[in-house]
This record gives C-alpha cells, structure tokens and sequence, in this order.
C-alpha cells in the first residue's frame, strides 16, 4: 500500500468490535459472526480524502470493506491520464478479483475519493472467510463476476473506440492525396481559365473559314472525350511528347515544348493536328494551338478533379459498406490505368520533387479478374512512400510483368533503403520513420492487409540503400472471400 504515515491512520481491531458496524454490510448482513471462528484481529484504516490506498503495479495483499466514505479505482493509460474503472461506496467490499485470478499486483490506482474508513482483511483471511460463511462467499462471488463483466463491457467499448479511431486515421491518411489532387488541379484550372480568356479576345477580331471551324470542332470533340486514355510506357510516352513538341517547334508555335506533352496526354498525334497547320496561317496556327492547348490542359484537369472525387467516393462507399455489409461484384480491373490513374493523382507530389517516372508496362493482359477493391489505395501508398524517400531529382521505376497465375507490379525508388532493425515492423499499424505528425504509420499496414486479404496476393520487399522495391503480386482470378465488413475495414 502506497502509505503516507502521517495521513493514514491504521489500528489494530478485534473481528467482534466490528460486528455491529459490519452487519449493516450487505456481505455480512446475514452471516452470524459466532459462526466466524477463524479470524480474530483486522486492521481499520483511517484515510483522508485524496490518499493513494494502493497504486497501479504495487503488490495486492488485502480485501477491503468500505464502512465509511467512497474510494474509486483507475487505470493508467500510455499517456499518462487515468481511466475510470470502478466505485465503492459505504458498506461495499472491493479487492477481490486479484486474490480470486492469482494476480500479485495490481492493475489499478486505488484512492480515496472522500474521507474513509475501511477494513481491510489479509489474504489468509480472506480465504478463511470465503471457506467458513457460505453468505459471505456468495456475495463476494457475485461482486466478483459483476466487476468482471462490467469490465469486460468496458474493454469491448474501448476496443471499438480503438478500432473506430483506426478507421477514422486511415479514412483522413487516405483522403489527403486526391483531396490536395484536386485542390492543385482546380487552382491550375483557374489559370488556365484566364489564359483562355485572354488568347479569345486575342483572336476574336479574326474571322475564322468553314474549314477552321471544322478543324477546331473535331480536336474539341477529341478533346471533350480524352479523359482515361491508354496508358503508355515511359519511353513510349518520351518519344510521342518529344516527336510532338518539336514538330510544334518547327512549326513556329509559341510554347511549343509546354503544349507538346500536354496534348499527348490526351491521345493526340500529329496527324490530327495537321489540318489546323494546313487551314491556318503560321500566327494564328501558333494562337489556335495555345488555344487549343490551354483548353485541353483543362479538360486534363478536369479529369483530374473527376478522379480525385472519385477516389474519395470509393473511400465514402467503403464506409458505407462497412455499415451496410454488402458485397463487392465480381469484376475485370486493369492494372495499367489504375496505376496511371493513381500517378494522375500523385503528378503534383512528383513534380515539386521533380521526379522522374519510368514506366515498364510489360504484363499481358494487364487486367485481373477479382470481387476485391481499394487497390488504388495500395498504389496510392506505395507510390506516395516512394517520393517521400527520394531525393530531389530522383527517379521512380514502375514496372509490371506476368507469372504464371499472377500479374506483378514492382514500384521501387533510389533513397536510403530500409534498415535491417525496421524491415520487420514496416507492416505494424501505426509504425512509422517519419518525423512527428508527417506519417500515420497506416500506410503499409493498409497496403498488406488490402494486397493479402482481399485479393489473395502476396507482398514482398527487397531493400538495400539506394534501391527499395515493393513487389506486389495479384492473382489473375482472384476472389475475396471476407464479407464486405471486413473489405471496408481493410480498405481503411
């Protein structure tokens, strides 16, 4: 007992000079104390309000009666704070749990809440009592398994907070990247907006011929439907933007090398640029391009904004599901434009950092056949913790081939590799190298749990420093087999 000498008062009293008092306690109130031949001396103690009786770890040696006062028991958290666990109030007894399971210490803080009197029996005693007073052994039985149950109540309670608390962490981990995604396309959008606006009044003055209008109305309408389109390689995708922005170039089109790769990314080749050059004469040719280019950056943007709400409606479903538990169809994903997509995405974080993406699209077909989702999340992490460990310049390497049975994606990066002591934890929730407040330590636990139960693949890591790979393998006809309950969990 956590004892202040000057504070706590104990004295020796004899079993018989309490009778009178403990009779009025509904554990003796109908046990005769001439029945009570075992016991002899106890020990009153006198405590004033706010005295520790006993402290969380310290040996439990007593069972305590409470005749006067109210004592409250706490347990301590991680962080310092203490947890209301329990109350006694006058004429209650408290202390048996410990003596009844065998523990040596306590797991509580136990303290006066007012000024008290109890009575506290040794454990020989207690045991004698128990073993000679059939009463007194019921009641404290009973007070036994009603503090066991509401224990294990609490326990469940917190477990769900625990849990929920998880939920909630990997929902904002998860809604940050297409939530600033958007933000940044929309912020570019405005600009784009007000560079439209000036090159319109630019051109307004000149009247445009039938065969411009019919050459401008067919890149629009390509324009309009260029959201997901195929995804190439990297040097595929080198060479078409290249080939294009020097094709511009030669052609005397202000901004050449800027339009170029932009209207690659929406499948345009030269071919169908080449009726605008054919009808309109070098300057206005330049003004229609930029134009034109300005207009289809939007329309990439927009397809940007699009899939970005749409990775937070997936996310907003999956908590749906895990309210509703329902279940995810059966269907065909390719790989290739969800990996596209999620580089779509993350093109910001890539940027600042300027990062270099090299892409090795080789697995045939790309497409797997699952009821599994979320597998934007396991790009969207993978791909995240490989920018943060590059260094400014760096390069990512995304490459997918076919094995027997499965389609394997590698996403790897040249930083600083992972460390033999951390290797093992890296799938841990909530485990994380990174400063205070820059990493959940949720995302490559969300990673395996997506990657391992709800597609039935594997995830494996090889890391030295200056080459990290995640090497995630999907079966081709995989099928999840937890409900949809455990899906949404997994998926946040």
């Amino acid at each position: 007992m956590s004892e202040n000498t000057q504070a706590i008062q104990i004295e020796p009293i004899h079993l018989r000079e309490l009778a009178a008092v403990l009779s009025h306690t509904h554990i003796f109130a109908a046990t005769p104390f001439d029945s009570i031949t075992s016991i002899g001396r106890l020990e009153r103690v006198t405590v004033p309000a706010g005295t520790v009786l006993v402290a969380a770890g310290e040996p439990w040696l007593y069972y305590w009666l409470l005749l006067d006062g109210e004592t409250r028991a706490e347990r301590p958290e991680s962080d310092g704070t203490l947890t209301l666990v329990g109350i006694a109030r006058s004429g209650e007894g408290f202390g048996e749990v410990p003596l009844l399971t065998g523990r040596a210490t306590s797991a509580f803080r136990i303290s006066a809440v007012h000024d008290s009197v109890l009575v506290r029996f040794t454990e020989q005693d207690f045991w004698s009592l128990l073993a000679c007073c059939p009463a007194v052994r019921k009641t404290v039985l009973a007070d036994s398994a009603q503090r066991l149950q509401a224990y294990q109540v609490e326990a469940i309670h917190r477990e769900k907070l625990v849990a929920l608390g998880t939920l909630a962490a990997g929902l904002m981990h998860e809604l940050n990247n297409p939530g600033a995604a958007a933000r940044r396309a929309a912020s570019q959008l405005r600009e784009n907006l007000l560079r439209l606006q000036q090159l319109s009044l630019r051109s307004s003055g000149k009247p445009k011929t039938p065969a411009q209008l019919r050459c401008m109305k067919d890149l629009l309408e390509h324009a309009l439907r260029g959201c997901n389109q195929p995804a190439m390689s990297s040097l595929e995708q080198a060479d078409a933007e290249e080939s294009m922005s020097a094709w511009l170039d030669q052609a005397k089109v202000e901004n050449a090398f800027t339009i170029g790769p932009v209207l690659v990314s929406m499948g345009f080749d030269q071919e169908e640029i080449a009726c605008a050059q054919e009808h309109f004469d070098p300057e206005s040719f330049s003004d229609a391009l930029n134009w034109f280019g300005a207009l289809v950056s939007s329309v990439s943007l927009v397809c940007a904004i699009e899939e970005s709400i749409s990775r937070i409606s997936e996310l907003v479903t999956a908590v749906k599901k895990f309210a509703y538990d329902e279940r995810t169809p059966n269907k065909e994903l390719d790989v290739h434009d969800s990996l596209q997509s999620t580089l779509t995405i993350l093109g910001h974080k890539l940027r600042l950092k300027q990062i270099q993406v090299e892409k090795r699209f080789a697995a045939s077909p790309s497409t797997i056949r699952t009821s599994g989702s979320a597998i934007s999340q396991v790009w969207t992490n993978l791909i995240d913790n490989a920018v943060d460990a590059s260094p400014e310049g760096g390069k990512l390497e995304i490459a997918t081939w076919s094995e027997p049975g499965s389609l394997v994606v590698c996403i790897g990066d040249h930083g600083p590799g992972i460390s033999p002591e951390v290797h093992p934890h890296i799938f841990e929730p909530f485990f994380t190298t990174k400063p205070q407040g820059a990493g959940t330590g949720l995302g490559l636990e969300i990673v395996h749990r997506i990657v391992t139960q709800k597609f039935g693949g594997k995830v494996e890591v090889q890391s030295q420093s200056g080459d990290t790979r995640f090497i995630v393998r999907l079966p081709v006809n995989a099928s999840s087999k937890d409900s949809s309950l455990q899906s949404a969990a997994e998926s946040l």
